[in-house]
């Protein structure tokens, strides 16, 4: 499926129109190709959608369930759910100028529209919410993270903001809670080659090889029993997963991890809203390459396992 975007159709609720261009096959008409190519819905829903007028050709016109099917056609739609999970909180606007915006991300959201989060995806959200239709994220953190989500307002400065975390000029520091590991010298840097699984597509797992992943590990604090300390994680690199792994390699899996170090639940299994990952964005740094300032955002958010001993 292809990323292109159509430059002229508009957000329909904050979504961009998604487009799928049809490789050389056998379909009739656009429905049999919809309804086997892209099955996550139903071949009724397909046929709902575009009697509906929700599948678009490149000049923006809605296409006919039946209309012949070619080779190289372009078609436009837009995802969306009318059953999709709720998110228990909003996101915390810290942070916005004319060229950044800076939210506080809680748990269960994703950044992005994914599988059967769209209007509850943080990116769609806030297109809404502020009006800005070119909002892009400048890096990801899972959906079961909470923490620091920055995402650049204009697309003419994206890719610049994009380089910082490409090229490694950002500092970034989550807090993690984990069991305590008195064995383990720290701090202590975890550096391995990380690989989406082959069969399960939603978890990465360590493989030997060159590493392309690296993760500082410090200790913050005990917390009461004794069973389980705070983690200051510095991740030099980006990879998926990454620090949820590296805490899992170290055998110390992040409370709350129902992937790390094995699965707990499928994929699409409901979340456990009482017992999120425990793991938090705290802190973003860097120097903005278009005002040239030093720019220095905090999370405003606190781990429960965290609340739950101060209370």
């Amino acid at each position: 499926m292809s990323r292109v975007r159509h430059p002229h159709l508009p957000l329909r609720n904050g979504v961009s129109a998604s487009c799928v261009a049809v490789p050389a096959g056998g379909w009739p008409t656009v429905l049999d190709f919809l309804a086997e190519r892209l099955p996550v819905l139903s071949r009724a829903d397909w046929l709902a959608r575009l009697n509906q007028g929700h599948v678009l050709d490149t000049q923006g016109q809605p296409v006919p369930a039946h209309a012949p099917c070619s080779s190289g056609q372009r078609l436009f739609y837009y995802r969306g759910w009318p059953d999709e999970p709720p998110t228990p909180e909003d996101a915390t606007i810290l942070f916005q100028d004319d060229w950044l915006v800076v939210v506080d991300k809680p748990h269960f959201m994703p950044v992005t529209p994914s599988g059967r989060f769209v209007q509850r995806s943080l990116l769609v959200q806030l297109k809404r919410r502020l009006g800005l239709p070119h909002l892009s994220p400048l890096h990801r953190i899972d959906r079961e993270t909470a923490g620091l989500v920055v995402l650049a307002v204009q697309p003419n400065t994206r890719a610049a903001y994009q380089a910082l975390f490409r090229d490694r000029q950002v500092g970034k520091l989550y807090e993690a809670v984990a069991p305590y590991l008195p064995a383990l010298a720290l701090p202590h840097t975890h550096c391995s080659r990380l690989e989406a699984d082959a069969e399960r597509f939603f978890i990465s797992r360590e493989v030997p090889g060159p590493p392309n992943s690296e993760t500082h590990i410090e200790h913050a604090a005990m917390l009461a029993g004794g069973q389980h300390a705070l983690y200051h994680l510095r991740p030099v690199t980006g990879q998926r997963h990454q620090l949820r792994l590296h805490m899992a390699a170290l055998g110390a899996p992040i409370l709350g991890d129902s992937f790390y170090p094995r699965v707990l639940r499928p994929a699409q299994a409901p979340d456990d809203l009482l017992h999120p990952l425990q793991l938090l964005a705290r802190h973003l740094s860097f120097t903005d390459p278009v005002t040239g300032q030093k720019r220095q955002f905090e999370s405003v958010r606190s781990l429960a396992a965290i609340q739950d001993q101060d209370g």
